[in-house]
C-alpha cells in the first residue's frame, strides 16, 4: 500500500511538471514527457497529432499561453504496476477550457507521460 501511495505521489509530480512548464518552462515539460510521447485532440475544427517535441516548440516560442485565470486541477490517477491514466481539467489555456487525459508509465524506474490526448471543453479557439 505504501508503494501505491508513493506512485500516486511521483505521477502526481508528474503532472505538476506539465502544468508548470506547459505555460513556458520547456525544461519541464521535458522532464514529464517521454521523448517519443505523442500529443492527440482537436480545438474546434483543428486538429492535432502531433510528436510531443512539435508542442514543446509551440511552447517555447510562445510563453505564457495561459491565461490570466488559468487553473489546473488533477480529477483523478489510476495505477496499476508500471501503467497508468492521469486526467487534467485546464480552464484559461488559450483562452478555452481542456480535459487532458494522459497516459503514464514508469520507465528506467522513473514515471513519464508517454501520452496526452485532450478534448477541447469550452472558448474560444485561437485564429489559426
Amino acid at each position: 500500500m505504501e508503494s501505491h501511495l508513493k506512485d500516486l505521489e511521483d505521477v502526481r509530480a508528474v503532472i505538476q511538471l506539465y502544468v508548470e512548464g506547459a505555460n513556458g518552462d520547456v525544461g519541464k515539460l521535458r522532464q514529464a514527457f517521454h521523448p517519443d510521447a505523442r500529443m492527440m485532440g482537436h480545438i474546434g475544427p483543428m486538429e492535432t497529432y502531433i510528436p510531443i517535441t512539435d508542442f514543446f516548440a509551440m511552447v517555447e516560442a510562445q510563453p505564457g499561453l495561459a491565461g490570466p485565470n488559468y487553473k489546473a486541477d488533477v480529477r483523478t490517477i489510476d495505477i496499476v504496476g508500471d501503467a497508468g491514466v492521469a486526467v487534467l481539467v485546464e480552464t484559461d489555456y488559450l483562452g478555452c477550457d481542456f480535459v487532458d487525459y494522459f497516459s503514464v508509465a514508469r520507465i528506467g524506474g522513473r514515471w513519464q507521460i508517454t501520452n496526452k490526448t485532450y478534448a477541447h471543453t469550452g472558448g474560444t479557439p485561437p485564429a489559426a
